[in-house]
């Protein structure tokens, strides 16, 4: 569609300037990769509170298949 518009159109979307964008802007002044904050001095608690979660999200397919199976009486 452009191809076919007069040659001062065209000229003028060339001319035209993208703002360019405000990417990785959160209000906080820096940049962070985790969406969470850190702990500092927890350390301990928040491994043991991650441990928990990741090993019971791990084995939950572990833990259904198990029970289907001696629901089935195949097990």
């Amino acid at each position: 569609m452009l191809a076919r518009a007069p040659h001062s159109l065209r000229a003028q979307v060339v001319r035209i300037r993208v703002a360019p964008s405000a990417r990785f802007v959160h209000g906080h002044g820096e940049y962070h990769h985790l969406p969470f904050e850190w702990p500092g001095k927890k350390r301990l608690s928040f491994g043991i509170k991650l441990t928990a979660f990741l090993v019971s999200g791990f084995s939950i397919p572990f833990a259904a298949a198990k029970f289907q199976l001696i629901k089935s009486g195949a097990a």
